[in-house]
């Protein structure tokens, strides 16, 4: 059992701590934002650097360093694009009234150069690991591209819980692609198919006789049972957001100007409060947004 309960505790708990850490320093102010991008970045090459000292290591150790250096990987994209350092050549809000196709298109600009990035670390990871022994790396980081792009698909197609108060100010912009609905016709399929890949991981991992192999597969089974229960996030009505309450401390009114607000605060439009920019279709800016990792949260 402790073959299991080890990397499930880990990767739960490096979960929730990095989701909740990223929205914390993404409500810092801006001036911090090259320092945590700096760290961000350097985690980024140590991510590579686990990466290839793992590729041949068939111990749980290497298990655990494929697995965490991969979770180091996709930290940096996270962060550079709730940063506003690498996101798209769209940078403002999608018109009253768009829809259809153009609508996509403009969901797909705002977020472009993001996309690409993904796709040249996922070309990085394949050829340090191709051909290697060990592949956890790569499964990780197919698993939560998977997360990512099915998570945005079903937000910008519609669901039911936004948390839209979780965007940081600089990009209010994104709120325009938001769409309150109880579900949509993609949301079935994006669940089915992450439950039958769940229950397959599941069983490798509960027939698996390797410790690498129970550790592998356990990681990977509980990443994808953490992509479903994301998914089941964004329409059930529950307040899953609070898992992360802490992280919005970063976000609170700071020194004098908490404790004595300006006069003339009151007659402010409430859209323009502090950590909270004005939402262009008039939506309020407390609106339950697809948690920032998919969301990418």
């Amino acid at each position: 059992m402790t073959a299991y309960l080890g990397p499930v505790l880990f990767a739960l708990f490096v979960w929730w701590f990095s989701t909740g850490a990223i929205i914390y320093l993404d409500g810092l102010p801006q001036k911090t934002f090259k320092w945590s991008m700096l760290a961000a970045t350097a985690i980024l090459v140590a991510g590579f650097y686990g990466l290839s000292l793992s590729v041949e290591d068939t111990t749980v150790h290497g298990a655990y360093v494929a697995f965490a250096s991969t979770l180091a990987i996709w930290a940096w994209h996270e962060i550079s694009f709730y940063m506003g350092y690498v996101t798209g050549p769209r940078k403002h809000a999608c018109e009253e009234g768009c829809s259809g196709a153009a609508h996509l298109g403009h969901a797909v600009a705002v977020s472009l150069w993001h996309e690409l990035a993904i796709i040249v670390s996922f070309a990085i990871i394949a050829a340090i690991t191709w051909g290697g022994a060990n592949e956890i790396g790569l499964w990780t980081f197919l698993i939560l591209w998977w997360m990512h792009e099915s998570a945005r698909l079903n937000v910008v197609l519609g669901v039911r819980n936004l948390n839209a108060h979780f965007l940081p100010p600089h990009l209010a912009y994104l709120k325009s692609f938001l769409n309150p609905k109880p579900m949509n016709l993609l949301f079935p399929v994006s669940v089915t198919v992450s439950t039958v890949i769940c229950v397959m991981l599941v069983m490798a991992a509960a027939a698996a006789t390797d410790p690498f192999q129970q550790a592998g597969f356990t990681f990977l089974a509980t990443m994808m049972t953490l992509a479903i229960a994301e998914h089941w996030f964004l329409v059930l009505p529950m307040p899953s957001e609070a898992m992360w309450s802490w992280s919005m401390k970063s976000r609170e009114p700071r020194g004098h100007a908490a404790q004595a607000p300006h006069p003339h605060a009151a007659h402010a439009h409430p859209g323009h409060g502090h950590g909270h920019a004005h939402d262009p279709k008039g939506r309020h800016p407390h609106v339950p947004v697809a948690r920032l990792r998919s969301a990418h949260r």
